[in-house]
Protein backbone atom coordinates (compact mmCIF):
# COMPACT_ATOMS: atom_id res chain seq x y z
CA UNK A 1 0.00 0.00 0.00
CA UNK A 2 1.08 3.58 -0.71
CA UNK A 3 1.60 5.37 2.10
CA UNK A 4 -0.78 8.41 3.05
CA UNK A 5 1.75 11.02 2.43
CA UNK A 6 2.28 9.70 -0.65
CA UNK A 7 -1.70 9.54 -1.53
CA UNK A 8 -1.88 13.33 -0.28
CA UNK A 9 0.98 13.92 -2.90
CA UNK A 10 -0.58 12.11 -5.63
CA UNK A 11 -4.44 14.10 -4.91
CA UNK A 12 -2.96 17.38 -4.34
CA UNK A 13 -0.83 17.29 -7.89
CA UNK A 14 -3.69 17.11 -9.81
CA UNK A 15 -3.60 17.74 -13.94
CA UNK A 16 -3.26 21.68 -15.04
CA UNK A 17 -5.40 21.16 -18.19
CA UNK A 18 -4.79 19.81 -21.53
CA UNK A 19 -2.70 20.00 -24.68
CA UNK A 20 -4.25 22.22 -27.70
CA UNK A 21 -3.18 19.90 -29.85
CA UNK A 22 -5.20 16.32 -29.48
CA UNK A 23 -2.66 12.90 -29.54
CA UNK A 24 -3.35 10.47 -32.26
CA UNK A 25 -6.29 9.56 -31.43
CA UNK A 26 -7.96 12.29 -32.66
CA UNK A 27 -9.85 15.69 -32.30
CA UNK A 28 -11.96 15.34 -29.29
CA UNK A 29 -9.08 13.29 -27.11
CA UNK A 30 -6.39 14.82 -25.22
CA UNK A 31 -3.26 12.77 -24.21
CA UNK A 32 -0.82 14.73 -21.90
CA UNK A 33 -1.80 16.75 -19.43
CA UNK A 34 0.00 20.40 -19.11
CA UNK A 35 4.05 19.48 -18.01
CA UNK A 36 3.88 18.48 -13.90
CA UNK A 37 6.87 18.26 -11.86
CA UNK A 38 5.57 14.95 -10.32
CA UNK A 39 4.92 12.57 -13.49
CA UNK A 40 3.73 9.16 -12.78
CA UNK A 41 6.65 6.57 -12.28
CA UNK A 42 5.96 3.99 -14.47
CA UNK A 43 7.32 0.34 -15.30
CA UNK A 44 6.99 -1.17 -18.30
CA UNK A 45 6.59 -5.16 -18.26
CA UNK A 46 6.83 -6.94 -21.89
CA UNK A 47 7.79 -4.78 -25.11
CA UNK A 48 6.10 -7.05 -27.50
CA UNK A 49 3.39 -5.50 -30.04
CA UNK A 50 1.28 -4.05 -27.97
CA UNK A 51 3.67 -3.32 -25.51
CA UNK A 52 5.75 -0.95 -28.05
CA UNK A 53 3.24 0.42 -28.76
CA UNK A 54 2.64 1.69 -25.08
CA UNK A 55 6.30 2.52 -24.00
CA UNK A 56 6.48 4.70 -26.95
CA UNK A 57 3.17 6.10 -25.72
CA UNK A 58 4.44 7.19 -22.54
CA UNK A 59 7.95 7.86 -23.17
CA UNK A 60 7.64 11.20 -24.37
CA UNK A 61 3.96 11.57 -22.31
CA UNK A 62 4.32 14.69 -19.76
CA UNK A 63 2.27 12.98 -17.40
CA UNK A 64 4.83 9.82 -16.77
CA UNK A 65 8.06 8.78 -16.44
CA UNK A 66 9.61 5.42 -17.48
CA UNK A 67 11.65 4.35 -14.77
CA UNK A 68 12.17 0.45 -15.99
CA UNK A 69 11.49 -1.59 -19.06
CA UNK A 70 11.31 -5.79 -18.44
CA UNK A 71 11.23 -8.12 -21.29
CA UNK A 72 11.94 -11.99 -21.39
CA UNK A 73 13.57 -11.70 -25.16
CA UNK A 74 16.66 -9.07 -25.45
CA UNK A 75 15.75 -7.74 -28.67
CA UNK A 76 11.93 -6.63 -27.33
CA UNK A 77 13.71 -5.33 -24.17
CA UNK A 78 16.25 -3.13 -26.26
CA UNK A 79 14.15 -1.34 -27.89
CA UNK A 80 11.46 -0.90 -25.35
CA UNK A 81 14.44 1.07 -23.23
CA UNK A 82 15.01 3.00 -26.64
CA UNK A 83 11.09 4.35 -26.66
CA UNK A 84 11.40 5.37 -22.52
CA UNK A 85 12.67 8.54 -23.16
CA UNK A 86 14.64 8.42 -20.25
CA UNK A 87 18.69 7.97 -20.66
CA UNK A 88 18.41 6.48 -17.07
CA UNK A 89 16.09 3.86 -17.80
CA UNK A 90 16.76 0.34 -15.87
CA UNK A 91 16.68 -2.84 -17.99
CA UNK A 92 15.21 -5.63 -16.27
CA UNK A 93 14.92 -9.27 -16.92
CA UNK A 94 12.18 -10.62 -14.28
CA UNK A 95 9.70 -8.52 -13.63
CA UNK A 96 9.13 -9.27 -9.83
CA UNK A 97 12.48 -7.16 -9.68
CA UNK A 98 10.08 -4.36 -10.93
CA UNK A 99 7.81 -4.67 -8.18
CA UNK A 100 10.18 -5.05 -5.42
CA UNK A 101 11.45 -1.76 -7.05
CA UNK A 102 10.47 1.44 -4.43
CA UNK A 103 10.86 4.10 -7.80
CA UNK A 104 8.21 2.44 -9.44
CA UNK A 105 4.42 3.59 -8.84
CA UNK A 106 2.81 1.56 -11.47
CA UNK A 107 3.08 -1.27 -13.75
CA UNK A 108 1.96 -1.30 -17.48
CA UNK A 109 1.35 -4.93 -18.54
CA UNK A 110 2.01 -6.33 -21.77
CA UNK A 111 2.33 -9.80 -22.06
CA UNK A 112 0.55 -12.55 -23.21
CA UNK A 113 -2.55 -13.70 -21.32
CA UNK A 114 -1.24 -16.31 -19.44
CA UNK A 115 1.00 -14.37 -17.74
CA UNK A 116 -1.71 -11.21 -16.73
CA UNK A 117 -2.78 -12.95 -13.44
CA UNK A 118 0.25 -13.68 -11.41
CA UNK A 119 1.53 -10.19 -12.43
CA UNK A 120 -1.43 -8.03 -11.48
CA UNK A 121 -2.03 -9.85 -7.88
CA UNK A 122 1.76 -9.68 -7.84
CA UNK A 123 1.72 -6.06 -8.44
CA UNK A 124 -1.07 -5.50 -6.05
CA UNK A 125 0.60 -7.30 -3.40
CA UNK A 126 3.51 -4.92 -3.89
CA UNK A 127 1.18 -1.60 -3.74
CA UNK A 128 2.02 -0.83 -7.14
CA UNK A 129 -0.90 0.25 -9.44
CA UNK A 130 -1.57 -1.70 -12.44
CA UNK A 131 -2.85 -0.89 -16.71
CA UNK A 132 -2.88 -4.15 -17.96
CA UNK A 133 -3.70 -5.40 -21.67
CA UNK A 134 -6.87 -7.04 -22.69
CA UNK A 135 -7.80 -9.40 -22.18
CA UNK A 136 -7.81 -9.73 -18.56
CA UNK A 137 -6.61 -13.36 -17.82
CA UNK A 138 -8.09 -16.33 -19.65
CA UNK A 139 -10.64 -17.98 -16.75
CA UNK A 140 -13.30 -16.78 -14.34
CA UNK A 141 -11.47 -18.03 -11.37
CA UNK A 142 -8.34 -15.90 -12.52
CA UNK A 143 -11.30 -12.43 -13.15
CA UNK A 144 -12.17 -13.32 -9.50
CA UNK A 145 -8.81 -13.19 -7.38
CA UNK A 146 -7.29 -10.07 -9.35
CA UNK A 147 -10.45 -8.77 -8.68
CA UNK A 148 -9.85 -9.24 -5.26
CA UNK A 149 -6.62 -8.87 -4.92
CA UNK A 150 -7.08 -5.05 -6.56
CA UNK A 151 -9.48 -4.26 -4.30
CA UNK A 152 -7.98 -5.84 -1.26
CA UNK A 153 -4.93 -3.69 -1.94
CA UNK A 154 -6.53 -0.31 -3.11
CA UNK A 155 -4.63 0.34 -6.21
CA UNK A 156 -5.52 1.50 -9.20
CA UNK A 157 -6.29 -0.75 -11.82
CA UNK A 158 -6.64 -0.30 -15.68
CA UNK A 159 -7.79 -2.84 -18.58
CA UNK A 160 -6.54 -1.82 -21.78
CA UNK A 161 -9.59 -1.07 -23.94
CA UNK A 162 -9.26 2.31 -25.77
CA UNK A 163 -12.49 2.49 -27.66
CA UNK A 164 -13.52 4.03 -23.99
CA UNK A 165 -11.83 6.95 -24.45
CA UNK A 166 -13.82 7.96 -27.68
CA UNK A 167 -17.12 10.84 -26.94
CA UNK A 168 -19.06 8.79 -29.48
CA UNK A 169 -19.37 6.30 -27.25
CA UNK A 170 -20.78 8.39 -24.67
CA UNK A 171 -22.65 10.22 -26.94
CA UNK A 172 -24.08 7.86 -28.59
CA UNK A 173 -25.21 5.65 -25.28
CA UNK A 174 -27.13 8.98 -24.18
CA UNK A 175 -29.09 9.17 -27.51
CA UNK A 176 -30.02 5.37 -27.02
CA UNK A 177 -31.18 5.97 -23.40
CA UNK A 178 -33.18 9.31 -24.70
CA UNK A 179 -35.17 6.95 -27.60
CA UNK A 180 -33.60 8.23 -30.05
CA UNK A 181 -33.79 5.11 -32.28
CA UNK A 182 -36.73 3.61 -29.98
CA UNK A 183 -35.93 0.34 -27.84
CA UNK A 184 -32.90 -1.74 -28.93
CA UNK A 185 -33.44 -5.30 -30.22
CA UNK A 186 -30.22 -6.10 -32.19
CA UNK A 187 -26.54 -5.33 -31.83
CA UNK A 188 -24.40 -6.26 -34.77
CA UNK A 189 -20.35 -5.96 -33.71
CA UNK A 190 -17.45 -8.13 -35.54
CA UNK A 191 -13.78 -8.18 -36.67
CA UNK A 192 -12.46 -9.57 -40.11
CA UNK A 193 -9.03 -10.08 -41.68
CA UNK A 194 -7.69 -11.56 -44.50
CA UNK A 195 -4.41 -12.84 -45.54
CA UNK A 196 -2.26 -14.88 -47.66
CA UNK A 197 -0.42 -18.32 -46.96
CA UNK A 198 3.24 -16.30 -46.52
CA UNK A 199 1.30 -13.10 -44.18
CA UNK A 200 -1.64 -15.70 -42.61
CA UNK A 201 -3.59 -14.00 -39.89
CA UNK A 202 -1.87 -14.03 -36.03
CA UNK A 203 1.38 -15.06 -37.45
CA UNK A 204 3.47 -11.73 -37.52
CA UNK A 205 6.92 -11.51 -35.83
CA UNK A 206 7.54 -8.52 -33.37
CA UNK A 207 4.59 -6.48 -34.29
CA UNK A 208 1.53 -6.40 -36.40
CA UNK A 209 1.73 -7.41 -40.22
CA UNK A 210 5.76 -7.91 -39.53
CA UNK A 211 5.88 -11.28 -41.49
CA UNK A 212 10.22 -11.57 -41.98
CA UNK A 213 10.87 -14.60 -40.01
CA UNK A 214 14.15 -13.49 -37.58
CA UNK A 215 16.85 -16.57 -36.91
CA UNK A 216 14.88 -19.16 -34.69
CA UNK A 217 18.28 -19.89 -33.46
CA UNK A 218 19.13 -16.53 -32.76
CA UNK A 219 15.95 -15.97 -31.24
CA UNK A 220 16.36 -19.01 -29.16
CA UNK A 221 19.53 -17.17 -27.79
CA UNK A 222 17.75 -14.08 -27.09
CA UNK A 223 15.35 -15.56 -25.10
CA UNK A 224 14.48 -16.75 -22.00
CA UNK A 225 11.93 -19.25 -23.04
CA UNK A 226 11.57 -20.55 -19.33
CA UNK A 227 10.36 -17.00 -18.17
CA UNK A 228 8.41 -16.88 -21.38
CA UNK A 229 6.33 -19.93 -20.29
CA UNK A 230 6.02 -19.26 -16.68
CA UNK A 231 2.48 -20.47 -15.49
CA UNK A 232 1.88 -22.09 -19.10
CA UNK A 233 2.49 -25.83 -19.67
CA UNK A 234 6.36 -26.74 -19.87
CA UNK A 235 7.28 -27.40 -23.13
CA UNK A 236 10.31 -27.31 -25.42
CA UNK A 237 11.02 -24.08 -26.95
CA UNK A 238 8.72 -23.39 -29.94
CA UNK A 239 9.24 -21.01 -31.71
CA UNK A 240 5.68 -20.62 -33.73
CA UNK A 241 4.24 -20.70 -30.27
CA UNK A 242 6.55 -17.80 -29.13
CA UNK A 243 5.84 -15.50 -31.66
CA UNK A 244 1.80 -16.51 -32.57
CA UNK A 245 0.62 -17.22 -29.03
CA UNK A 246 -3.07 -15.88 -30.01
CA UNK A 247 -3.19 -19.12 -32.35
CA UNK A 248 -2.71 -21.41 -28.85
CA UNK A 249 -4.89 -22.05 -26.57
CA UNK A 250 -2.34 -22.32 -23.19
CA UNK A 251 -1.68 -18.61 -23.77
CA UNK A 252 -4.79 -17.22 -24.23
CA UNK A 253 -8.66 -17.57 -25.83
CA UNK A 254 -8.09 -16.97 -29.20
CA UNK A 255 -10.77 -14.24 -30.89
CA UNK A 256 -12.97 -14.00 -27.59
CA UNK A 257 -9.92 -12.62 -25.79
CA UNK A 258 -8.23 -10.88 -28.72
CA UNK A 259 -10.95 -8.94 -30.68
CA UNK A 260 -14.88 -10.15 -29.80
CA UNK A 261 -13.51 -8.08 -26.26
CA UNK A 262 -13.05 -5.46 -27.76
CA UNK A 263 -16.21 -5.07 -29.71
CA UNK A 264 -18.54 -6.63 -26.61
CA UNK A 265 -16.28 -3.71 -24.47
CA UNK A 266 -17.46 -1.23 -26.63
CA UNK A 267 -21.01 -2.24 -26.25
CA UNK A 268 -20.52 -2.32 -22.33
CA UNK A 269 -19.29 1.21 -22.86
CA UNK A 270 -22.14 2.68 -24.52
CA UNK A 271 -25.11 0.96 -22.84
CA UNK A 272 -23.84 0.14 -19.89
CA UNK A 273 -25.63 -2.90 -19.60
CA UNK A 274 -22.82 -5.67 -18.15
CA UNK A 275 -22.85 -9.54 -18.12
CA UNK A 276 -25.24 -11.11 -21.21
CA UNK A 277 -27.66 -13.14 -19.81
CA UNK A 278 -26.77 -16.19 -22.17
CA UNK A 279 -24.03 -16.84 -24.90
CA UNK A 280 -23.95 -19.69 -28.01
CA UNK A 281 -21.33 -19.97 -30.16
CA UNK A 282 -20.09 -21.71 -32.74
CA UNK A 283 -16.47 -21.48 -34.26
CA UNK A 284 -14.14 -23.66 -36.85
CA UNK A 285 -10.95 -23.42 -38.84
CA UNK A 286 -12.48 -22.88 -42.11
CA UNK A 287 -9.57 -21.90 -44.12
CA UNK A 288 -5.74 -21.83 -42.18
CA UNK A 289 -5.66 -24.96 -41.38
CA UNK A 290 -2.09 -24.30 -40.41
CA UNK A 291 -0.90 -25.81 -36.70
CA UNK A 292 -3.11 -23.08 -34.88
CA UNK A 293 -5.25 -24.26 -32.44
CA UNK A 294 -7.76 -21.55 -32.28
CA UNK A 295 -10.57 -21.08 -34.83
CA UNK A 296 -10.26 -18.93 -37.69
CA UNK A 297 -14.14 -18.45 -37.59
CA UNK A 298 -15.58 -17.19 -34.72
CA UNK A 299 -19.69 -16.39 -34.22
CA UNK A 300 -21.37 -15.63 -31.21
CA UNK A 301 -25.14 -14.91 -30.22
CA UNK A 302 -25.59 -13.12 -26.45
CA UNK A 303 -28.73 -12.30 -25.02
CA UNK A 304 -29.52 -9.57 -22.76
CA UNK A 305 -32.88 -10.98 -21.85
CA UNK A 306 -33.39 -8.16 -19.40
CA UNK A 307 -33.47 -5.75 -22.13
CA UNK A 308 -35.03 -8.17 -24.85
CA UNK A 309 -31.81 -7.85 -26.82
CA UNK A 310 -30.04 -9.97 -29.20
CA UNK A 311 -25.95 -9.02 -29.75
CA UNK A 312 -23.92 -10.84 -32.34
CA UNK A 313 -20.07 -10.81 -32.15
CA UNK A 314 -19.05 -11.93 -36.24
CA UNK A 315 -15.21 -13.32 -36.43
CA UNK A 316 -14.03 -14.37 -39.72
CA UNK A 317 -10.03 -14.01 -40.89
CA UNK A 318 -10.95 -15.20 -44.55
CA UNK A 319 -12.84 -11.60 -45.12
CA UNK A 320 -11.72 -7.98 -45.31
CA UNK A 321 -15.13 -6.76 -45.15
CA UNK A 322 -15.98 -4.03 -41.78
CA UNK A 323 -18.55 -5.19 -39.45
CA UNK A 324 -18.29 -1.38 -37.20
CA UNK A 325 -20.73 -1.40 -34.25
CA UNK A 326 -24.50 -1.11 -34.93
CA UNK A 327 -27.25 -0.59 -32.35
CA UNK A 328 -30.64 -1.05 -34.29
CA UNK A 329 -33.50 0.05 -32.32
CA UNK A 330 -37.13 0.27 -33.59
CA UNK A 331 -37.53 3.58 -34.93
CA UNK A 332 -33.60 3.60 -36.27
CA UNK A 333 -29.60 2.77 -36.07
CA UNK A 334 -26.84 3.99 -34.80
CA UNK A 335 -23.95 3.02 -36.88
CA UNK A 336 -20.07 3.89 -35.61
CA UNK A 337 -17.02 3.93 -38.47
CA UNK A 338 -14.63 1.82 -37.27
CA UNK A 339 -13.81 -1.71 -34.89
CA UNK A 340 -14.62 -0.83 -31.44
CA UNK A 341 -11.78 0.26 -30.18
CA UNK A 342 -11.63 3.41 -33.01
CA UNK A 343 -15.01 4.10 -33.17
CA UNK A 344 -14.76 7.86 -32.66
CA UNK A 345 -17.90 8.88 -34.97
CA UNK A 346 -21.15 7.47 -35.79
CA UNK A 347 -24.52 8.67 -37.51
CA UNK A 348 -27.82 7.72 -37.04
CA UNK A 349 -30.24 6.68 -39.54
CA UNK A 350 -33.75 6.41 -39.52
CA UNK A 351 -36.10 2.60 -40.25
CA UNK A 352 -36.48 2.18 -43.59
CA UNK A 353 -36.16 -0.81 -45.93
CA UNK A 354 -32.61 -2.44 -46.63
CA UNK A 355 -30.88 -0.61 -49.35
CA UNK A 356 -30.73 -2.14 -52.44
CA UNK A 357 -28.37 -2.34 -55.53
CA UNK A 358 -28.50 0.78 -57.75
CA UNK A 359 -29.89 2.97 -55.27
CA UNK A 360 -28.42 6.16 -53.90
CA UNK A 361 -27.73 5.16 -50.24
CA UNK A 362 -29.99 7.17 -47.74
CA UNK A 363 -28.31 10.07 -46.27
CA UNK A 364 -28.16 9.58 -42.23
CA UNK A 365 -30.73 11.71 -40.46
CA UNK A 366 -27.77 12.86 -37.62
CA UNK A 367 -24.12 12.95 -37.68
CA UNK A 368 -21.85 13.00 -34.22
CA UNK A 369 -19.41 15.39 -34.48
CA UNK A 370 -16.49 14.84 -32.22
CA UNK A 371 -14.73 18.05 -32.64
CA UNK A 372 -18.09 19.46 -30.78
CA UNK A 373 -18.06 17.08 -28.18
CA UNK A 374 -16.38 18.02 -24.74
CA UNK A 375 -12.56 16.90 -25.40
CA UNK A 376 -11.59 13.80 -22.63
CA UNK A 377 -8.54 12.42 -22.45
CA UNK A 378 -7.22 9.15 -23.57
CA UNK A 379 -7.41 5.80 -22.37
CA UNK A 380 -3.64 5.33 -20.72
CA UNK A 381 -3.95 9.30 -19.69
CA UNK A 382 -7.30 8.02 -18.13
CA UNK A 383 -4.68 5.48 -16.03
CA UNK A 384 -2.54 8.17 -15.16
CA UNK A 385 -4.64 10.71 -13.53
CA UNK A 386 -6.17 8.02 -11.44
CA UNK A 387 -2.95 7.34 -10.18
CA UNK A 388 -2.68 10.75 -9.30
CA UNK A 389 -6.22 11.12 -7.73
CA UNK A 390 -7.12 7.80 -6.79
CA UNK A 391 -10.54 7.86 -8.36
CA UNK A 392 -11.56 5.36 -10.22
CA UNK A 393 -10.31 4.81 -13.54
CA UNK A 394 -13.18 4.18 -16.79
CA UNK A 395 -11.71 0.52 -17.17
CA UNK A 396 -11.17 -0.91 -13.47
CA UNK A 397 -11.55 -3.92 -12.12
CA UNK A 398 -15.10 -4.37 -12.12
CA UNK A 399 -15.42 -3.47 -15.67
CA UNK A 400 -12.50 -5.80 -16.28
CA UNK A 401 -14.51 -8.48 -14.73
CA UNK A 402 -17.40 -8.55 -17.07
CA UNK A 403 -15.13 -8.12 -20.38
CA UNK A 404 -13.61 -11.46 -19.16
CA UNK A 405 -17.44 -13.56 -18.04
CA UNK A 406 -18.57 -11.62 -21.51
CA UNK A 407 -15.57 -13.41 -23.55
CA UNK A 408 -15.34 -16.36 -21.84
CA UNK A 409 -18.98 -17.47 -22.05
CA UNK A 410 -18.36 -17.57 -25.69
CA UNK A 411 -15.54 -20.04 -25.00
CA UNK A 412 -17.26 -22.42 -23.09
CA UNK A 413 -20.22 -22.25 -25.19
CA UNK A 414 -17.76 -23.15 -27.67
CA UNK A 415 -16.03 -25.81 -25.84
CA UNK A 416 -19.53 -27.71 -24.77
CA UNK A 417 -21.21 -26.69 -28.01
CA UNK A 418 -24.07 -25.63 -26.34
CA UNK A 419 -25.55 -22.44 -24.97
CA UNK A 420 -24.06 -21.64 -21.92
CA UNK A 421 -26.30 -18.80 -18.47
CA UNK A 422 -24.49 -16.44 -16.83
CA UNK A 423 -25.38 -16.96 -12.95
CA UNK A 424 -25.48 -13.81 -11.35
CA UNK A 425 -25.33 -15.34 -7.78
CA UNK A 426 -22.56 -17.65 -7.72
CA UNK A 427 -20.67 -15.25 -10.75
CA UNK A 428 -20.14 -18.55 -13.25
CA UNK A 429 -20.79 -19.71 -16.55
CA UNK A 430 -23.39 -22.61 -16.39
Amino acid sequence: MKNQSDLNRRTFLKTAGTTAAAMAAGPAIVGAAEPTADPVRVAHIGTGVRGWDLVRYTGPHQGAKVVAVCDVYKPHLERGLEASNNPDVKAVLDYRDVLADPEVEAVIIATPDHWHEQMVIDAANAGKDVYCEKAWGISIAEAKRMRDAVKQHGIIMQLGHQGRQWPAATSGGERIRNGRIGPVTLIKVGRYFNGTPDRAPWRWYGYYSWYDRPDPNQVRNDLDWEKWLGPAPAIDFNERHFWHWRCYWPYGTGQAGDLLSHEMDYVQTVLGWGIPDTCMCSGLNAFWKDDREVPDTWIATYEFERHDCTAIFEGSMNSNRMQSPEFVGRDGRIIYNGIGQDASRYEVYPDAPAWRMGETPAEPAERFDPAAAPSQPTHMADFLESVRTRKPPRCNEDEAFIEMATLLMSVESYRQKRQVRWDQEREDIV
